[in-house]
C-alpha cells in the first residue's frame, strides 16, 4: 500500500514537517511556493516539489491556482495520485504529529463506529466533545445555536473513504469562535471513531483520504477560508456517508495569523455555506468563475469532467 503525506509551506522545515518525514511506510511530499526556502528541504527525507516541478506536473492547473497560497497543495495531491497513492494524508506544517500518528488508520475499511443522529441539516463534529463551546470551521453559522441537538444512536458500520482526525492545542474553528473564546483544547475523551447521519465539515490539516475520493476533493482556490471546507462538502455530494472522525493525533502549534483577516476571509461561508449544502447538486453555481475554471482543470487532470 502506497501512503503519502502532502503539505505546503512557505517556511523552513518545522517541527511538524520534520516529524512527518520520519514516519515509516509514509512518503512526505512538500509542495513549495515562491517564498519557500527551497534549499532547506534538500536534506529532509521528503519529495520536494519546487515551483518549476509543479509547473512540469500540470502548468495549466498551476496557473489556475496562482502563487503564495495554501492551495498549491493540490499539485501534491495530483502528484501522489499519479504515483499510485492508495491513501493521502493532507496536513499543515503547524500540526505536530504525536508519535502514534497514523497507527489507527481506517481508510478503505468497513468499520463499526459510534453513531450520532441529529435532525439538524449539518452535524458539527465538535459538538459531541467536552469543548463543545466551539464549532468546526465551516459549520453553517445559522445552525450554531442548535448544534448540540443530537442523540447517540449506538453503533453503525461504515465504509471509510475519509478519516478526519481531531487536533489538540489551538483547534480548527472559525474566526468568530477564536476571537471570542481563544480556546486551547485537549480532546482526550475522544478515543474511538464516530460519525453521523448528516453531512459534516472536515478540513485539510489532519485528514486521510482514500484514492477513490482524491479526484473529487480539492482545496479550492479563490474562496478564502472556505477552500478546504467547501471541498469537503462537495466530496460528500459524490460520496455520501463516507466520513468518520477520530481521536486527536496532532497538536496544533498554530502559525501566527491575523484573526480579523481570517474573519474577513470567512464571510463567503457565513453568507453561503448553508445554501451550498442545501443545493449541492448545483455546487458549481456557488463558485466564483476562476474557481470554476480551476475545478474543471483539476478534475480533467484525473480524466474526469465536472
Amino acid at each position: 500500500m502506497k501512503k503519502f503525506i502532502v503539505t505546503t509551506t512557505i517556511n523552513s522545515p518545522t517541527v511538524a514537517t520534520r516529524k512527518f518525514s520520519e514516519f515509516k511506510d509514509w512518503t512526505l511530499i512538500v509542495v513549495g511556493d515562491t517564498k519557500t526556502p527551497h534549499k532547506d528541504y534538500s536534506k529532509l527525507n521528503c519529495i520536494y516539489l519546487s515551483p518549476s516541478d509543479q509547473e512540469s506536473i500540470n502548468k495549466k492547473l498551476s496557473d489556475s491556482i496562482g502563487w503564495q497560497c495554501i492551495q498549491r497543495r493540490n499539485l501534491g495531491f495530483l502528484y501522489a495520485y499519479q504515483h499510485g497513492a492508495d491513501i493521502i494524508a493532507t496536513v499543515d506544517d503547524d500540526n505536530i504529529p504525536y508519535d502514534d500518528w497514523g497507527t489507527d488508520l481506517y481508510v478503505g475499511q468497513e468499520i463499526e463506529c459510534d453513531y450520532f443522529t441529529t435532525a439538524n441539516e449539518v452535524f458539527d463534529p465538535l459538538s459531541i466533545t467536552s469543548r463543545n463551546d466551539v464549532w468546526h470551521r465551516g459549520y453553517p453559522i445559522e445552525l450554531v445555536p442548535n448544534r448540540h441537538s443530537f442523540e447517540y444512536s449506538g453503533k453503525i458500520r461504515r465504509k471509510v473513504f475519509v478519516q478526519a482526525d481531531l487536533w489538540d492545542g489551538d483547534p480548527d474553528i472559525d474566526a468568530m469562535a477564536r476571537l471570542s473564546i481563544k480556546p486551547n483544547v485537549r480532546y482526550s475523551e475522544v478515543t474511538k471513531p464516530y460519525c453521523s447521519n448528516r453531512i459534516s465539515p472536515f478540513n485539510s490539516q489532519n485528514t486521510f483520504l482514500a484514492r477513490e475520493v482524491i479526484p473529487f476533493y480539492s482545496v479550492l482556490p479563490h474562496i478564502g477560508r472556505m477552500d478546504d471546507i467547501w471541498g469537503s462538502y462537495i466530496l460528500q455530494h459524490f460520496f455520501p456517508g463516507s466520513v468518520i472522525y477520530n481521536r486527536a493525533s496532532v497538536f496544533q502549534d498554530r502559525n501566527i495569523q491575523d484573526l480579523v483577516t481570517n474573519l474577513e476571509n470567512e464571510i463567503l461561508g457565513y453568507r453561503n455555506t448553508l445554501s451550498l449544502i442545501r443545493n449541492l447538486p448545483d455546487y458549481m453555481s456557488f463558485l466564483p468563475e476562476n474557481t470554476k475554471e480551476y475545478f474543471q482543470i483539476y478534475m480533467e487532470a484525473y480524466g474526469l469532467k465536472v
